[in-house]
């Protein structure tokens, strides 16, 4: 029997570690999960464990390459951003791999800012809003004031997914997709990294830049792969969107984040939207992608469960909640003063906190309640992506794609445009299989890896 041709996607998330094989219509034919505890850093907090990642990486392929159904082709890798691994001159880890939680140091902030002319000028440049960690290059910056002695051995720092692929490989390579990730690396107005990069003398510590999809060969076992430089995660999950779409849409991608993505926005950001947690990150072919966040998911979470304990029902009693038009109906008027109690500001709440349950006759009701909240809260967010754009579509992504109640509701707040819920099986590791296609799949690109579930705006909603 011929062995199935696959490529292999090594997909590290900050909890799950998971490796995928890919035939060569983008069908999943193998999947391994495991996760392993943090470990902490030199200030006790907590952080990757690196040695683990590694071992299970190299006894995962060691393992997968003997599976005798299958022939590996090409191998890529997808993983979180805002995350370095710092390398030696031989090649060895030094340091750790922090999380990009890790508060950052309030005086060195004031020193980066001040000297560089300001957040709201570095902000924009940058396209990054100030996130201390989160913002990658800030972690270097922390380096070389805070551990000069292990900033001073670096010879490279690779993001995550880079390093993940140098394991393989051996070679050093950065990727615009991890750089332009609200690293305050890149700058956007001159396509290129930042002057204070340069004058920190950090550009020296970054690998040179690769094409997102390209591939390298290397021998494992004396056989040949096609090896891509590894994505970044949310930068991959858009790919299998790019391959099945020409038209402009937004990609709502929702989860603990809900995150409107659109790859057709190319006006710089505003202050105002800077404030409101707008960003770039950049597509695997170089272009900019304006997005827009809501912590939603986790309102979503948090209040749903005050509701299941007010009326006593199971924590995810939402699950059969029915899209209902005769609650919304009653409920519109409650609907009208939603902004009374939401943060609108800085889209950091919906309001619905503020609201008291007994005012609601039933946890369905209450429920109803919360999703006009969020939604009118999501339209406000996505609104700052799309508006003054040709874009037709929005597709969602994620946990609220199966909940008719915010696919109803939100196609009811864009009436002029489609709204889709959308389901891809692994967006980001088939988005990381996707990206080096020509290197490894001899067969066209599929044209049904997305399904679609079209919702049409209702006359009778108003949010």
């Amino acid at each position: 029997m011929s062995k199935i041709p696959v490529i292999a996607v090594f997909d590290v998330g900050k909890t799950n570690k998971k490796i995928f094989f890919f035939d060569e219509q983008y069908k999943i034919v193998l999947e391994r999960t495991t996760r392993f505890d943090e470990t902490e850093d030199e200030d006790g907090d907590p952080c990757e464990n690196l040695p683990n990642l590694i071992s299970w990486m190299k006894e995962t392929l060691a393992e997968v390459m003997h599976l005798q159904k299958f022939e590996i082709k090409a191998i890529n890798f997808s993983a979180y951003g805002a995350s370095f691994v710092h390398l030696d001159e031989n090649g060895n880890p030094i340091g750790h791999l922090y999380n990009y939680l890790k508060a950052f140091p309030e005086d060195l902030k004031d020193k980066f800012y001040s000297q560089y002319g300001g957040e709201l000028k570095v902000s924009t440049e940058t396209a990054s809003p100030v996130l201390g960690n989160l913002n990658s290059g800030m972690q270097l910056y922390r380096l070389k004031y805070k551990q000069p002695e292990v900033f001073n051995k670096i010879k490279y720092s690779l993001h995550l997914p880079q390093y993940l692929s140098f394991l393989i490989t051996g070679k050093y390579f950065s990727d615009i997709t991890s750089v332009g990730c609200h690293t305050n690396l890149w700058d956007f107005t001159r396509n290129d990294y930042h002057q204070w990069v340069k004058d920190e003398a950090i550009a020296e510590k970054l690998a040179p830049l690769h094409p997102s999809d390209s591939a390298v060969e290397a021998r494992i076992e004396n056989k040949p792969f096609a090896v891509g430089i590894g994505l970044h995660d949310s930068s991959a999950a858009l790919i299998p969107f790019f391959t099945s779409f020409h038209e402009p849409f937004v990609l709502i991608s929702t989860g603990t984040w809900c995150v409107s993505l659109n790859p057709f926005n190319e006006s710089p950001l505003t202050s105002d939207e800077l404030k409101s947690d707008c960003l770039c990150y950049i597509s695997y072919k170089g272009k900019p992608v304006k997005a827009s966040r809501l912590f939603a998911g986790n309102e979503h979470e948090q209040q749903s469960k005050r509701i299941s304990e007010h009326f006593n029902k199971a924590k995810d009693f939402y699950k059969s909640v029915k899209f209902n038009s005769t609650t919304l109906a009653k409920l519109q008027g409650n609907a009208k003063v939603a902004g009374a109690a939401a943060d609108w500001d800085n889209l950091a709440s919906s309001g619905f906190e503020k609201r008291e349950l007994s005012a609601f006759a039933s946890a369905d009701e209450a429920y109803h309640q919360l999703m006009v909240d969020l939604v009118n809260l999501q339209a406000i967010s996505t609104n700052m992506v799309v508006k003054n754009t040709a874009v037709k579509r929005i597709f969602v992504d994620g946990g609220f794609s199966n909940n008719s109640i915010y696919m109803q509701l939100l196609a009811s707040a864009f009436p002029d445009l489609e709204v889709f819920a959308a389901s891809v099986a692994q967006a980001t590791s088939i988005g990381a299989a996707l990206a080096i296609h020509k290197h490894w799949n001899s067969q066209s690109l599929p044209t049904n890896i997305i399904d679609l579930k079209f919702f049409s705006a209702s006359q009778e909603i108003e949010i």
